[in-house]
C-alpha cells in the first residue's frame, strides 16, 4: 500500500494533522493507497511557498519557463506506461483509455502551452497604441503612448476531478505555470496517485521549489481552504455543478478570478440524411461509453429522426456489444456510492416501463463495474433526460426531424456544455449550431479538439473559457501603462 505525501515548497511532507484518508481502487474495492487528509494549515503552508517562489519564477522569462515545462513533459513521456497503470488502479478506467488517450494528451498539454507562451500568438499580450488629442486648430496630435502588457495573476489555485485526473491537472497547471504564476493544486481525494507521481517528476526536473505545490485532501477541508485563502488570486475548477456553485460563492466574496468547467447533459441529434449511418452509430457509441461514461463531454441522450430510428437502435446495440468484447472502453466506476447512484437511474427507468438493454461486460474482479445500458421508450418527463448520470447509460428517442423540435430537445436541460449534430445539410447544421445553447458543437463528429480553441460551457455547465490564449487570459491580468510625451 502506497502512502502519499503533500508536495509543498519542493519537499514531500506529511499533513500537519498526521491524518490520512483511505483511497479505494475501483477495480478491487480494496484500499490501495493512503492520502493526506489536509486542512487549512497545509494549504496555508503551500500558499506561502508559492508566494515566495513567484517573483523568481516569473523572472525566468517565458523561454525559461517553457524549457522547464518541456523537461517535465520529457520525463512524463518516458514513463507513460507506469502512469497509465497507476491511473487504471486509481480511477478504474481501462489501460487503453489511459495509455493511448489520457497520457499522450497530458504530455501534449505541457508541450502546447510551453510552445504557445513563446510563440507569435503571445503577441496579443503586448499591445502598443498611440493616444491622440485634438489641438485648437482642429488637428490631432500624438500626446502619449499606451502599452498593454500581460502579467501573471500571482498564486493560482487549481482543483481537478476524479474522472480524468492527470489529463485535467496538466490542462490547468501548464498555462498557469507558463504564464509565470505559481500554483497550489488539489486533486480529487478519490484519485490522487498520478498527481503525486507528477510531483516526483517536478522534483526530478528541478523546478524551482514552491512553483508547483500539491495538497491532497477533501473538498470541504482542503478545497474550501484553498478557494478562501486571501492570497490565492485565481481559482480554476473542473467538476460537478453543485461544487462549482459553492466555489463561485466562496471565491466571489474575495473578488477572485474564477473559471468553472462543470457538468454536462450533452445531446446528439441524428438526422436521416446523416452522411454515414454506420459512422454515426459507431461515434455515438464511443461518445456514450468512453471511460465508462465518466466524461463530462459524453453524449448521454441521443435523438434520432424517426425514419432511421429502428435501424439506428439496432446497429447501436450491436456496436455496443462489439466494444464490450474488445474490452477497451468500459472500466469500473469510481466508487460503490457512484455505482449505486447510476444503477438507481436505470431502475427508475425500468419502473416506468422503458425498454432497457444491458450489454454484459466481463468483470475482472469484484470492483465497481456496470454493464453499458441502452434505454429506449423513456417517458418525456423522466429526470434521466435532464440530469447528468455520469455513467455507462444512454437514452435514445425518436423525433420528427423538424429543426424546431431538435433545437427544443437539445436545449431542454439546465446544462450547456456540448452537442453533436449529424446531417449532410451543412446549412441546417449551422442553423442548429447557432441556436443550441452549448459551448462546443460538433458536426458529424465527437471529441475532435483543438487545444487552441476556446473550451467551456453555458448555463449550468460553467463560466469562462480554457484553451490556447484563453487559458493565458485567465491566468494573467492586463496592465495598461500610458506615458505622456514631453
Amino acid at each position: 500500500m502506497k502512502k502519499l505525501s503533500n508536495f509543498i515548497g519542493g519537499v514531500f511532507s506529511e499533513p500537519l494533522s498526521k491524518n490520512y484518508l483511505e483511497s479505494l481502487s475501483p477495480i478491487t474495492g480494496e484500499v490501495h493507497c493512503l492520502i493526506p487528509d489536509s486542512d487549512s494549515f497545509d494549504v496555508d503552508a503551500a500558499v506561502r511557498a508559492a508566494i515566495t517562489a513567484q517573483p523568481q519564477w516569473n523572472a525566468f522569462g517565458r523561454a525559461g519557463r517553457a524549457r522547464l515545462l518541456h523537461r517535465i513533459a520529457d520525463l512524463l513521456e518516458a514513463r507513460m506506461d507506469e502512469f497509465a497503470l497507476a491511473e487504471v488502479s486509481d480511477q478504474g478506467k481501462t489501460f487503453q483509455q489511459a495509455r493511448h488517450f489520457e497520457m499522450p494528451r497530458s504530455v501534449r498539454n505541457l508541450r502546447f502551452f510551453a510552445d504557445l507562451v513563446v510563440s507569435d500568438g503571445f503577441i496579443r499580450g503586448s499591445i502598443m497604441t498611440q493616444v491622440e488629442a485634438p489641438t485648437l486648430n482642429g488637428e490631432y496630435k500624438i500626446i502619449a503612448e499606451s502599452v498593454a502588457q500581460r502579467e501573471p495573476v500571482g498564486v493560482a489555485g487549481i482543483i481537478v476531478p476524479w474522472n480524468l485526473p492527470l489529463y485535467l491537472l496538466t490542462w490547468k497547471i501548464a498555462p498557469a505555470l507558463a504564464m509565470g504564476n505559481t500554483v497550489v493544486a488539489k486533486p480529487s481525494e478519490l484519485t490522487s496517485l498520478t498527481a503525486f507521481m507528477l510531483a516526483e517528476l517536478v522534483q526530478e526536473a528541478q523546478l524551482l521549489p514552491g512553483v508547483l505545490n500539491i495538497v491532497f485532501g477533501r473538498g470541504p477541508s482542503a478545497g474550501e481552504a484553498l478557494v478562501s485563502h486571501p492570497d490565492v488570486t485565481a481559482i480554476a475548477f473542473t467538476g460537478g455543478t453543485l461544487t462549482g456553485r459553492r466555489i463561485a460563492s466562496l471565491a466571489g466574496s474575495f473578488g477572485k478570478k474564477v473559471s468553472l468547467e462543470l457538468g454536462g447533459k450533452n445531446p446528439s441529434i441524428v438526422f436521416a440524411d446523416c452522411p454515414d449511418l454506420f459512422d454515426a452509430v459507431k461515434t455515438n457509441v464511443r461518445a456514450a461509453f468512453s471511460n465508462q461514461g465518466e466524461i463530462c463531454l459524453c453524449c448521454s441522450r441521443i435523438y434520432v429522426q424517426q425514419a432511421i430510428y429502428d435501424d439506428f437502435v439496432r446497429q447501436f446495440a450491436k456496436e455496443t456489444e462489439t466494444i464490450v468484447r474488445k474490452g477497451e472502453t468500459i472500466g469500473a466506476l469510481i466508487s460503490r456510492q457512484h455505482l449505486e447512484k447510476v444503477r438507481g437511474y436505470v431502475e427508475e427507468a425500468r419502473a416506468t416501463g422503458a425498454s432497457i438493454l444491458e450489454c454484459e461486460i466481463e468483470k475482472s474482479s469484484d470492483g465497481y463495474y456496470m454493464n453499458p445500458t441502452i434505454i429506449c421508450g423513456l417517458s418525456d418527463k423522466s429526470r434521466l433526460w435532464k440530469e447528468e448520470i455520469f455513467g455507462p447509460v444512454v437514452c435514445i428517442k425518436p423525433f420528427s426531424g423538424e429543426e424546431k423540435e431538435s433545437i427544443m430537445l437539445a436545449n431542454d436541460t439546465e446544462y450547456g456544455l456540448a452537442a453533436s449534430i449529424w446531417t449532410r445539410d451543412m446549412a441546417k447544421a449551422q442553423r442548429l449550431a447557432r441556436q443550441i445553447k452549448a459551448g462546443t458543437i460538433w458536426i458529424n463528429c465527437w471529441m475532435v479538439r483543438d487545444l487552441a480553441a476556446p473550451f467551456g460551457g453555458m448555463k449550468a455547465s460553467g463560466h469562462g473559457r480554457e484553451g490556447g490564449i484563453y487559458s493565458l487570459d485567465f491566468f494573467s491580468e492586463f496592465k495598461t501603462i500610458t506615458s505622456l510625451n514631453t
